[in-house]
């Protein structure tokens, strides 16, 4: 299979190097485009309004970004006048003396670059602040998302995809934001520069600015075509580096998966495809842009031809002068900037208005279990904590669990056990309410969990997952996540009490040594023990294990075992474990079969009891016999 799987990149190479495969082609075709914003009038001006409501705090540094560049457009326009003057009325001027020649032009000259000197200095401030302007607003509707992303219901989080989410917290943010650039500031200012600069050339000479005018219908046209038929393939392109940048970062996260099935030349193969297509895809958005280009090119020389022909012909009829035909010019150039402004303003606000739909959807999105009014904060004890006939499901119509009823004493350990999809994670979940019951209630000392502050029942509870996530920082920051105040002695007696400290001084700079994305340089009973350490730490009343040992080896299980009396004590522990010898010490033992409580009570009990729970421990005992080859 390998050497099939060579031979087909082989292949394809040669096909590639001989120009044979298509022009492009993938899932991105090269004419995707951003999706057009809703057609919903109702939608679109409540989203413009909250908009507006979101820039409104900002307003006094957009009229001063406004005024800035009023300011800059007066300026700008004051050198051609000045510059028919010099020609006409100085330069080419048959009866001012050689003297009085030199003396106004030196005066002008004294004039004019302080203006064109204040006038860079004008655009530079301009410049930095609407960098500060976009910056702040990019910041504000970065944080206010991200904080709507942190706070969303957990269903509606886990549905979300990592990508998606990113891609609204960057490219969407970013598209919305210029949206006060391109759908605002720059339409509008080029609006301004282009009427003051015909209204000028107008009333300088009619004729030749109809000249002028005549070729910018034809020059917006090409640019709109050029965005039309470029943009999109660029866009593509982005898209499909971003699933290369994907692919990539998959198989070297599955790296062991990758070489153990042989699939090197698999992988190498996709690689080569994505970025022939890119390449492909380059080639085809460069012959268009240079196409376009000529035609660009040829354009504005045969519109200044225009100007000098036809301006040259009225000088010699005496309707204008060489000064004028000299500043009209410089008049066409400054034509081509405003409008291929008002060009580019029309698709980026198409593009940052769906943005802006975007990341308005994602903030309408429900906050987690917002707060009631008159909730209030979760005591500090715990004294009970009691299932009242719950019911639970993830979709309407298909419960996972279903009417239970369970009483745990403040401070006992109760062990969850039964077989996968039976419902002991989504119970852990109800616990630390990350989902309500549908039916029933939880309380914690007689008090409804609905009825209780979110964030003060949440300060009760640490949770150590079957699937540990460490962040990318030291091993200290990783321990101290939930008590930032904590003190390295602190710390320290907390790796103790979750045996980790003997491997973490070991490590190149013991509690500062940085452990890698998700705790990668460590190896996964090392991450599980920091994981309880972290637990520890934030000195929970509600601790819920699940799982917690699934992770380690013989002897780091057995190091944490022997401290689980005193980690456990004090404390109201749930425990989910697949490995019924670590459970025997808890005071209650759950039995959860298709959402139901089936049996509960002591170990002890249950074994004498001879139901579902002593056939679990039989069985796991009979596998582990079956593992070192002892026979019955």
């Amino acid at each position: 299979m390998a050497d099939t799987s060579r031979s087909r990149f082989a292949t394809f190479l040669e096909r590639w190097r001989a120009g044979k495969l298509p022009a492009y082609g993938s899932k991105h075709g090269p004419v995707e485009d951003v999706p057009p914003p809703s057609n919903d009038p109702v939608r679109r001006a409540r989203d413009l309004k909250r908009y507006r409501d979101w820039l409104w705090p900002r307003r006094w540094s957009l009229a001063l970004i406004i005024g800035l560049a009023l300011v800059g457009i007066a300026l700008d326009l004051v050198w051609p006048v000045v510059q028919i003057h010099l020609i006409d009325g100085v330069i080419l001027s048959p009866t001012m003396p050689a003297a009085a020649k030199e003396s106004e032009l030196l005066f002008w000259a004294a004039v004019i670059l302080p203006l064109f000197l204040g006038n860079s200095l004008l655009n530079l401030w301009r410049s930095l602040r609407t960098t500060r302007l976009n910056g702040l607003l990019a910041f504000d509707l970065r944080s206010t998302l991200f904080h709507r992303v942190l706070h969303l219901p957990l269903e509606d989080a886990q549905a979300l995809k990592t990508g998606g989410i990113l891609s609204r917290l960057s490219g969407d943010v970013d598209a919305t934001t210029g949206l006060v650039q391109s759908g605002f500031i720059s339409p509008l200012l080029a609006g301004i520069r282009l009427v003051a600069t015909m209204s000028v050339m107008f009333a300088i000479n009619w004729r030749i600015a109809a000249v002028t005018v005549v070729a910018m219908p034809p020059i917006m046209y090409l640019h709109a075509r050029w965005i039309r038929r470029i943009r999109p393939v660029w866009r593509s392109m982005g898209a499909d580096r971003q699933d290369i940048d994907a692919r990539v970062g998959e198989a070297l996260g599955g790296l062991r998966v990758v070489r153990a099935f042989l699939k090197e030349a698999r992988e190498e193969l996709a690689y080569a495809v994505g970025h022939h297509t890119v390449i492909r895809k380059q080639v085809l958005a460069t012959r268009t842009q240079g196409t376009i280009g000529l035609v660009w090119e040829a354009l504005m020389p045969l519109t200044m031809v225009g100007i000098v022909c036809i301006g040259g012909i009225l000088v010699v009829r005496g309707h204008a002068t060489i000064g004028v035909i000299t500043a009209f010019i410089g008049f066409a150039w400054r034509l081509i900037e405003p409008v291929m402004a008002i060009v580019n303003s029309i698709s980026e606000t198409q593009r940052g208005l769906a943005a802006m739909e975007r990341v308005f959807e994602l903030m309408d999105k429900p906050l987690e279990k917002p707060d009631r009014s008159d909730a209030r904060a979760a005591p500090r004890q715990v004294e009970e904590l009691r299932f009242d006939g719950v019911t639970f499901g993830y979709r309407p119509g298909l419960p996972v669990l279903h009417g239970l009823d369970l009483s745990v004493r403040g401070g006992t350990t109760v062990a969850l056990v039964g077989p996968s999809g039976s419902g002991k994670t989504t119970f852990t979940d109800l616990v630390a309410r990350f989902h309500d019951p549908g039916e029933g209630s939880i309380r914690l000392n007689g008090i409804d969990l609905r009825d209780l502050r979110l964030r003060s029942y949440r300060s009760l509870i640490a949770v150590v997952q079957q699937e540990t996530f460490l962040f990318d920082g030291t091993v200290r920051d990783n321990i101290a996540y939930g008590r930032r105040d904590a003190s390295d002695a602190e710390v320290e007696a907390a790796a103790r009490r979750a045996n980790a400290e003997e491997f973490i001084v070991r490590l190149p700079d013991s509690y500062r040594t940085r452990i890698g994305e998700r705790g990668v340089k460590l190896s996964g009973g090392q991450r599980q023990r920091l994981s309880i350490a972290r637990a520890i730490l934030a000195d929970p009343a509600i601790l819920v294990l699940d799982e917690a040992t699934s992770n380690l080896d013989t002897e780091s299980e057995r190091l944490i075992q022997a401290s689980l009396g005193e980690l456990l004590k004090g404390r109201t522990t749930f425990v989910i474990a697949h490995r019924l010898s670590t459970i025997t010490h808890a005071d209650q033992i759950v039995v959860l079969e298709h959402g139901r409580i089936v049996e509960r009570g002591t170990h002890a009990a249950l074994m004498a009891a001879g139901g579902s729970y002593r056939r679990m421990v039989e069985r796991q005992a009979t596998q582990a016999d079956e593992s070192w080859g002892i026979s019955g």
